[in-house]
């Protein structure tokens, strides 16, 4: 005899399956519409919002259910102290050199398409900035807006139990894609930034992490994009499908 799945499952199996068209609008203009944004308004989140957005975020898929990510939410004054400390140590020369990545997020060996396509992002943004070649001063004020979260006024740390492995860290991206479109839907902004990655060991300090145990993933700044902002004008390009998908139909 067949077990009939519970009625609540029944009609959310039915609304997944059925959806109308303004749904799949809804869902594709949330996705097409993020962006990376790089100033913020200062208009404060409430608390219940981005618990909302984590929650949602929480369905993303992991292996075997294991749910690797971790996340702290920086408000108000631990927000402006933990950015305090970021920015001396990358003001800091001689101090900014003494902090290294955790984990190489970048290729040791950049090579075509993917340096091509990192060195115009840069120069379109620096072009909108009017930041112009060997600019190493604006350049590094740029940069240094990383630690800032953008004036944005929540900042989020995600952390990782070092003993999980590279699918972990798979399952961990789709977590923080959930994490941006669902701010989308709700009129919020974000932009990741793998930049706190350099200074992993202030953000331990903060949070009271256990580098033995955990590590950071990357950061996030959450919040309302300032519309008059040049920067926030840039729309990064997308290859074609054709140009990185191949059908497999014989």
């Amino acid at each position: 005899m067949t077990r009939m799945p519970p009625a609540s499952l029944l009609q959310t199996s039915t609304a997944f399956f059925g959806p109308s068209e303004a749904d799949a609008a809804a869902v594709d203009a949330a996705i097409t519409s993020r962006r990376s944004i790089r100033r913020f308004l200062p208009d404060p989140v409430p608390r219940g919002v981005v618990e909302d957005i984590l929650r949602v975020a929480s369905r993303a898929p992991s292996g075997t259910n294991t749910q690797p990510w971790r996340v702290h939410v920086f408000t108000s004054s631990a927000l402006r102290r933990l950015s305090a400390r970021l920015v001396a140590a990358y003001d800091d020369a001689e101090q900014s050199a003494q902090h290294t990545e955790d984990y190489a997020y970048y290729p040791q060996r950049w090579v075509p398409p993917y340096i091509d396509r990192r060195r115009k992002v840069g120069w379109d943004l620096y072009g909108l900035l009017g930041i112009a070649k060997g600019d190493k001063v604006a350049m590094h004020a740029q940069h240094r807006r990383n630690f800032l979260f953008f004036d944005a006024p929540v900042g989020l740390i995600f952390t990782i139990e070092r003993v999980m492995e590279r699918g972990s860290w798979l399952d961990y991206g789709m977590f923080l894609e959930n994490v941006m479109i669902a701010a989308r839907a709700r009129g919020l902004d974000t932009c990741p930034q793998a930049a706190f990655t350099q200074f992993h060991r202030i953000i331990e300090d903060e949070i009271g992490l256990d580098p033995e145990r955990e590590q950071v993933v990357c950061g996030m700044s959450l919040g309302r994009a300032d519309p008059d902002a040049v920067e926030n004008g840039l729309v990064t390009e997308r290859a074609k499908v054709a140009e990185f998908t191949q059908f497999h139909d014989a």
